[in-house]
């Protein structure tokens, strides 16, 4: 999953940093610092996430992985 944040539209409220706090976090008391890339097992918190961001800041897109890199083979 590609994570991308608008910090225009961002306004610090934080929400995200609260609920995926592995993903998203505050550096001081409005720079929003993210993982663009974040790990298919934290998908529920990044759904908590951006639908908690008050602004709507945060937009998430499923990247699939061809099915030879998910078994190995080539």
């Amino acid at each position: 999953m590609r994570i991308a944040v608008d910090l225009n539209r961002c306004q610090g409220y934080a929400q995200c940093a609260f609920l995926a706090p592995e993903i998203f976090a505050m550096h001081g008391e409005e720079a929003l610092l993210y993982n663009p890339e974040a790990d298919e097992a934290q998908r529920e918190k990044l759904a908590q996430a951006a639908t908690a961001c008050p602004v709507q800041a945060i937009l998430v897109d499923a990247v699939d992985v061809p099915a030879e890199a998910v078994s190995g083979e080539r």
